[in-house]
C-alpha cells in the first residue's frame, strides 16, 4: 500500500515536472516569437540583408544566439561584387556633383555603349536623331584642324561627326563643321598650349540658329540634356561660332559652364582635356524624355525651372498672374498675317482679356525682356510658326492656342501640340476653314489648292507645300467660331465668368 502511494506520488511529481517543463518551453517559445516579430519590425537593413535574415531565422529556429549574431553581422554585410555595385550605383544617383568626372562621362551613354566606354575609354551613342561621342580619357584638341587626338592607349579608331543635334537634316548638316576623333598619330608631335581640369563639350552654333524654335529645339534643350549633370564643370568648344546666337543667350551659357566659351574660329591652339563630349543629345521636338536623359532624374519641368531662374521670371503658375488675364497675340508681319486682327483684339477685350500684341522682331528677339512679358500672360495666340516656341516662357497652367493654317500639316503636331502638355501647358488649336484662308480669294473655293490641299504636296513635294501654305497664305478668322476657343481658354485658367452677353 505504501509502495503504491509512493509510486503515485512519484508519478505526480513527474507529471508536475513535465507540465512545468512544457510551461517553460511555451514561455520561451512565446518570448522567442516576440523577439522574431520585433526584429522583423525594426530591422532596417537593405532588402538583400532583410531577405538573408528571414531566411536564417526560418531555417535555424533552434539556435537563437546564432540568429542574433546573424542580425548583428548583417548590419555590416559582406556582399557580392554585383550587389555592391548596385548599392554604390544607387548612392551615386543621389549626388552626382561629388562623383568623378570620368564616372559622369559614362552616364551619357548606356547599354553596350557604356560597357564599351568603360572598357576602352571611347564610345558613340547613335539615335535616330543625334550622334554623341564620349571619351573619358585625356585628349588633345587641335582647334586649327578640329582633330580630337585620343589617348594612345585606346584601341585604333577614327570617327568623323558633325556636332549638331539633328543629324536627320541633310541640308543643315552640309554646313556644320566636321570634327575628327582619332587615335592616329599626327604627322608632327603636338603639345598642349592649354591644360584644363574639366571635360570639353564640342557643338555647333550653326544650323538654323536665328530662329527661336530651332535655337531651343536643336541647341539649348540638347545642351541642357547633355551637360546639366556636370554642374557647370565643362568647357564649351563651339564650331561655326555665331556671335549673335552666343550674345542672345549670354545668360544661359554661364549657368551650364563655369568657363569662357572657346571659339574655334579665333583659337588655333591645342587644348588638352581629361575627356571630351562631341555632339549633343536630342530627344524630341521642344522636349526631353526623363527616362532617356543622362541622369534619369530631370525632366522638361526642370528645364523650364532652369529657364525661369536664368531670366528671373516671377510667375511659376498661371494662378500667380494678374487679373484680368493677359493674352499675348503674336502678330506676324510677312506671312500668315491675321487680316482681321483689329476685330480679333476687340473681341478678346470684350471677353475680359488685356491684350498685348507682339509684332516687332526687335522686341521678340530680346529674350531677357520679352520672356518677362510672356511670363506675365495666361494665354498666348499665334499662327503656326517659330514665334509659338515662346510658350517655353509661359507659366505652368497657361494656354497656348495655335491657329492652324490651311493645307500645311507637317510639323504642326510634333512642333507644338505634343510639346505643350510636357511643359505643363494646356494646348488648344483653331483650324481654319477654307473660306478663312486668303488662298480662297486668290484661287476660289473649288480650286485644288483650296479644295484638295494634299494634291499640292503630292505634285511638288514638301517645298511646294511650304511655299504655298506657309509663305503665300494669310488668315481671316471667323470671329464667332474663334470666340468659342477663347472661352474654352478662359475656363482652363480659372476665369469662369459669364460671357454669354459679350458678343
Amino acid at each position: 500500500m505504501v509502495q503504491k502511494e509512493i509510486t503515485r506520488v512519484g508519478k505526480s511529481e513527474k507529471g508536475i515536472r513535465g507540465r512545468l517543463v512544457l510551461y517553460a518551453t511555451q514561455i520561451l517559445s512565446t518570448f522567442f516569437l516576440f523577439h522574431l516579430l520585433y526584429t522583423e519590425l525594426t530591422f532596417k537593413g537593405t532588402p538583400s540583408q532583410q531577405i538573408r535574415c528571414k531566411f536564417t531565422m526560418a531555417f535555424r529556429p533552434s539556435k537563437p544566439s546564432v540568429i542574433r549574431r546573424q542580425i548583428l553581422l548583417d548590419s555590416k554585410p559582406v556582399v557580392s561584387p554585383a550587389v555592391k555595385k548596385d548599392v554604390i550605383s544607387s548612392v551615386v544617383k543621389k549626388d552626382d556633383h561629388n562623383q568623378s568626372l570620368e564616372y559622369l562621362l559614362t552616364r551619357l551613354v548606356g547599354g553596350e555603349d557604356r560597357t564599351k566606354l568603360d572598357s576602352t575609354g571611347f564610345a558613340c551613342d547613335n539615335t535616330s536623331w543625334s550622334i554623341l561621342c564620349v571619351t573619358n580619357k585625356p585628349v588633345k584638341i587641335d582647334m586649327s584642324t578640329m582633330h580630337v587626338h585620343l589617348h594612345p592607349s585606346l584601341p585604333n579608331t577614327t570617327t568623323t561627326i558633325r556636332p549638331y543635334s539633328m543629324q536627320e537634316s541633310p541640308y543643315v548638316m552640309n554646313y556644320i563643321t566636321p570634327v575628327t576623333i582619332t587615335t592616329t598619330k599626327p604627322p608632327h608631335p603636338i603639345t598642349c598650349d592649354h591644360n584644363h581640369n574639366h571635360p570639353a563639350v564640342i557643338f555647333s552654333s550653326g544650323g538654323y540658329t536665328g530662329n527661336l524654335f530651332h535655337e531651343f529645339n536643336e541647341n539649348l534643350i540638347p545642351l541642357f540634356i547633355t551637360t546639366r549633370l556636370f554642374k557647370s564643370r565643362v568647357h564649351f568648344v563651339v564650331v561655326d561660332y555665331k556671335p549673335s546666337f552666343i550674345q542672345k543667350y549670354r545668360r544661359v551659357f554661364p549657368r551650364l559652364s563655369d568657363h569662357k566659351i572657346i571659339n574655334t574660329a579665333e583659337d588655333s591652339s591645342v587644348h588638352c582635356f581629361p575627356g571630351v563630349i562631341t555632339g549633343l543629345k536630342f530627344h524630341k521636338f521642344l522636349g526631353l524624355n526623363a527616362s532617356e536623359n543622362p541622369k534619369g532624374l530631370y525632366s522638361m519641368a526642370d528645364f523650364r525651372q532652369f529657364i525661369r531662374q536664368t531670366y528671373k521670371l516671377k510667375h511659376k503658375s498661371v494662378f500667380d498672374t494678374s487679373n484680368p488675364p493677359v493674352l499675348l497675340l503674336i502678330s506676324r508681319q510677312r506671312t500668315r498675317k491675321f487680316l482681321n486682327q483689329e476685330d480679333m483684339v476687340k473681341m478678346m477685350e470684350k471677353l475680359g482679356f488685356r491684350v498685348i500684341i507682339a509684332s516687332s522682331d526687335k522686341l521678340m528677339s530680346n529674350i531677357e525682356k520679352f520672356s518677362r512679358v510672356i511670363n506675365s500672360c495666361s494665354v498666348m495666340v499665334g499662327a503656326h510658326g517659330a514665334g509659338l516656341a515662346n510658350e517655353l516662357f509661359l507659366p505652368d497652367g497657361a494656354v497656348m492656342i495655335q491657329v492652324r493654317p490651311l493645307g500645311f500639316q507637317w510639323g504642326t503636331d510634333a512642333f507644338y501640340s505634343e510639346p505643350g502638355p510636357g511643359m505643363g501647358l494646356k494646348y488648344l488649336e483653331y483650324r481654319i476653314e477654307p473660306e478663312e484662308s486668303s488662298l480662297a480669294e486668290v484661287y476660289g473655293l473649288d480650286h485644288p489648292v483650296v479644295a484638295d490641299t494634299a494634291s499640292v504636296a503630292a505634285k511638288g513635294g514638301y517645298a511646294a507645300a511650304r511655299e504655298m501654305y506657309l509663305n503665300k497664305q494669310d488668315l481671316r478668322l471667323n470671329l464667332n467660331r474663334f470666340r468659342e476657343t477663347l472661352v474654352e481658354a478662359l475656363g482652363y485658367i480659372g476665369h469662369h465668368k459669364d460671357v454669354a452677353n459679350t458678343r
